[in-house]
């Protein structure tokens, strides 16, 4: 018996029952998902029940053309039909030259013109760790610069840089070279003020801690930043903040990373995050739909960090042909479908109608997002608190909501109270209205709980 045959909802039932007492207790979207694909196209996953649901996760960011694109399959069945090696660790292939033809022909003409492509494991958090290794043995520094509320990956050293506690908590030893610095969250500013004036707070105290002899902080290595914190809560980065940033950075000669592992490949209405403020990083970190949906990481940097040694960042799976190949079908698809655009402008309306439901439903707290990266911030509207306390059960009570009514969408933010829409880039429209009546009824709900 194979998946595509099961369609009874007791051996579905046993299979995640399989999953649950063999799989670790690590796993994380199984838990809160707990059904079976089986088939799956564009955005829609159909289940081993034969329950239908619309997919505004698309594997982390990872889809950005939704499951099974024609021309994902067609760049898969090429390949493989050619008789093209599969695994080449990194030797150069002719899908290799393509991709990184590719790549580069979506970057500004200014920064791919200097830039250096190094192909690192199939995971953005190791690409992360590359980029930190390389900034570190170009410098002949070691501390970092990360920001409160940043994302960066699970292994130590991105861990290192990451905002969240808990997955530190057990780990020893992370964390003593990184300084610590406020990214500006407008909704709940670290400095209690917010919007543009809590942004230029946020600037001038970097800009203190680097010139302050007395700050205690060392010349680091780089510094890292997400466009839009992802995991952290949907958060973009303000424009002029980034700009300053780029500017405080070339002052003191702190090379600048710049993760885009979850906001490249179009996801934010640009084709890569750090456009919005027109910067150029030093450092750029490539993972998820750059792959086309198979395993894919790649930092692009300024040519005068090069000076690593032949395999100073080595890794067995650095030559996955498929995945070049569907990288390369996708990126060229979002660009011949203007598919960037596409995401401009449904981001716009999704957050015009997001602030409509935030009218009506008081357990929004705040709306915000960039392109196709949106989240819905949920509060308690009547807790006598300072700020609006978080709301992390009405979350998980939308979150579950929406999966009854086939609808998959995750969590994420401060206590997990955001409700995050990672749609593929290729939504429809009749499929937009059918997300936000599906939330709508969702969040009546959660409203609804005491």
């Amino acid at each position: 018996m194979t998946l595509t045959h099961i369609d009874e909802s007791a051996e579905k039932d046993l299979i995640v029952h399989r999953q649950q007492t063999r799989e670790s207790a690590a796993r994380t979207y199984a838990r809160h998902f707990p059904i079976v694909p089986v088939r799956a196209q564009g955005m829609v996953i159909t289940g081993a029940d034969g329950r239908q649901y619309l997919d505004c996760l698309s594997g982390a960011g990872t889809l950005a053309l939704g499951h099974n694109h024609p021309v994902v399959r067609e760049a898969i069945q090429r390949t493989l039909d050619s008789g093209a090696p599969l695994h080449t660790l990194d030797i150069a292939t002719p899908q290799k030259d393509e991709f990184t033809n590719t790549l580069l022909a979506t970057l500004p003409d200014t920064f791919a013109k200097n830039a250096r492509i190094h192909f690192c494991g199939p995971s953005g958090a190791d690409a992360v760790e590359a980029a930190l290794k390389l900034t570190q043995t170009a410098t002949g520094r070691h501390g970092v610069l990360a920001f409160t509320g940043a994302y960066h990956g699970m292994t130590l050293g991105s861990l290192a840089v990451s905002g969240g506690r808990a997955a530190k908590t057990p780990v020893a030893g992370l964390s003593a070279d990184v300084t610590r610095l406020p990214f500006p969250y407008s909704y709940r500013c670290p400095f209690g003020i917010g919007g543009a004036e809590g942004a230029a707070i946020a600037a001038t105290y970097t800009q203190r801690i680097l010139e302050d002899p007395n700050a205690g902080v060392v010349s680091p290595a780089a510094m890292i930043v997400e466009p839009v914190q992802g995991e952290g809560g949907v958060i973009p980065s303000p424009d002029n903040w980034l700009r300053a940033m780029r500017q405080l950075t070339t002052k003191h000669a702190i090379p600048l990373i710049v993760d885009e592992v979850q906001t490249g490949a179009g996801r934010t209405g640009s084709m890569w995050g750090f456009n919005h403020s027109g910067i150029q990083p030093d450092v750029v970190v490539a993972s998820k739909a750059i792959g086309g949906g198979l395993p894919l990481a790649v930092i692009i940097y300024n040519k005068e960090l090069d000076v690593w040694r032949p395999g100073a960042h080595a890794g067995t799976f650095r030559g996955n042909v498929l995945a070049m190949a569907t990288g390369t079908a996708t990126l060229r698809h979002i660009q011949a479908l203007d598919l960037v655009n596409r995401a401009h402008t449904l981001g716009e309306y999704l957050l015009d109608q997001f602030r409509a439901l935030k009218a009506r439903y008081p357990i929004i707290g705040d709306v915000r997002g960039r392109g196709l990266m949106l989240g819905l911030e949920l509060i308690e509207p009547t807790a006598n608190t300072p700020e609006p306390a978080a709301a992390p059960d009405r979350a998980r009570v939308v979150r579950q909501e929406c999966l009854d009514r086939g609808l998959i969408v995750e969590l994420g933010g401060r206590h997990d109270s955001v409700v995050r829409i990672l749609p593929p880039l290729t939504i429809t429209d009749v499929e937009v209205e059918s997300v936000l009546s599906r939330l709508d009824e969702a969040l009546s709900v959660a409203s609804e709980k005491e």
